[in-house]
């Protein structure tokens, strides 16, 4: 397989993994993830992106189930030109954690590796037009059993069959 066949089908396999909640758990739902820094579906202030000092927002977790262990979470942007474009990993997030300040992770918490190559947060930085990043928390039922530096992909497959809830907030922005 070429080089560039090879890459499909690794964005294919990495497109294909399904995180959906069951109908129970959605109907149960009550995560939130929220930020006092934008709404969800609006744009993300640029100091948040490689236009400004590239810090991740503060962000808010409610309504995290009891029985939860660990939470995680991803940053992804669906538009990017090659596929969904890793910003940010974390996970084996202590329970009790309901706020990420801005510029910060979460104490004890473990970070994966993004598609920068960096484990931490990489901004924003669309080459062209508006991108949605989702920001995705995970309520889980165990602590997972990953090394820092797992990347999204390894991070998904290690949750399956372990997510009690999640929460999602999408945030946009475009470099004009």
């Amino acid at each position: 397989m070429t080089p560039i066949g090879q890459r499909l089908d690794f964005l294919i396999k990495k497109e294909s993994i399904n995180l959906d909640l069951s109908e129970d758990i959605k109907d149960n739902a009550s995560m939130d993830l929220t930020s006092d820094s934008f709404e969800n579906e609006q744009k993300i202030p640029s100091q948040y992106t490689c236009d400004g000092e590239n810090v991740n927002p503060p962000l808010s977790i409610g309504g995290v189930p009891e029985e939860t262990e660990s939470l995680a979470l991803t940053v992804t942007d669906p538009d990017a030109p090659a596929g969904t474009w890793t910003h940010w990993v974390i996970f084996n997030m202590p329970l009790d954690t309901d706020e990420i300040d801005e510029d910060s992770t979460p104490q004890d918490a473990l970070h994966g590796v993004n598609d920068f190559g960096n484990m931490k947060w990489g901004g924003p930085c669309p080459p062209s037009g508006e991108h949605r990043y989702v920001f995705k928390a995970y309520a889980l039922d165990t602590m997972l059993d990953l090394p820092a530096g797992a990347n999204r992909e390894a991070l998904e497959s290690a949750m399956e069959g372990h997510i009690l809830d999640q929460a999602e907030l999408v945030g946009k922005y475009s470099r004009t």
